[in-house]
């Protein structure tokens, strides 16, 4: 079963490649600046960072799509609101490994847009701080992706707008947790 599993998107993928029209992959770090929403977090956005790499499977001139996968860090603090599991001024960080899988809307050889889905797994579900809050964070999050990027020969340069749609809230229905980020970086193609 898992080997059907892995095998029919492998397939897709590489039929997409196969009558992409151009197909090029890359690399590409940042930074993050996150907040979780929620009153037992702050309302500001803290720094972390991102890397990982690209594909960029262009069908026409104008249309294609880019999936990519990242390692992400996100960071907050929480409130001095009471709450059974975080202590006030504690620190957060989770590291999650993000995949979006973005439509690329080119307009012209500068300028691309983005615009698609990400899920996010939660790679530190079982490190410190407590065991994460004692599994306070789910292991996903789904998030829709909002961007543009610029084209400067083998150079990209981008900014994205990251929007959570799931609850990361895992200890209870009291309180929604939902991620909000911005990404800047940049990226190299490679291929």
């Amino acid at each position: 079963m898992k080997k059907t599993f892995m095998f029919i998107p492998a397939m897709v993928l590489f039929t997409l490649i196969g009558t992409a029209q151009g197909f090029h992959i890359g690399a590409k770090l940042g930074a993050n600046l996150d907040k979780i929403d929620g009153k037992t977090f702050n309302e500001e956005f803290k720094l972390g960072y991102h890397l990982g790499g690209f594909a960029e499977i262009d069908f026409s001139k104008t249309f294609g799509i880019q999936p990519e996968i990242l390692f992400s860090q996100t960071n907050t603090t929480v409130t001095d609101d009471l709450n059974d599991v975080f202590e006030p001024g504690d620190d957060i960080q989770l590291n999650y490994l993000n995949i979006p899988v973005l439509l690329r809307i080119n307009s012209g050889k500068l300028l691309t847009f983005h615009v698609g889905p990400q899920f996010s797994i939660l790679m530190n579900n079982k490190e410190s701080l407590i065991e994460n809050g004692q599994e306070a964070f789910k292991s996903g999050d789904l998030a829709m992706v909002l961007g543009a990027q610029l084209n400067i020969g083998s150079l990209r340069v981008y900014g994205r707008y990251n929007i959570g749609l799931s609850n990361i809230n895992d200890i209870d229905n009291q309180e929604e947790w939902k991620s909000q980020q911005v990404q800047l970086g940049v990226g190299l193609k490679i291929f």
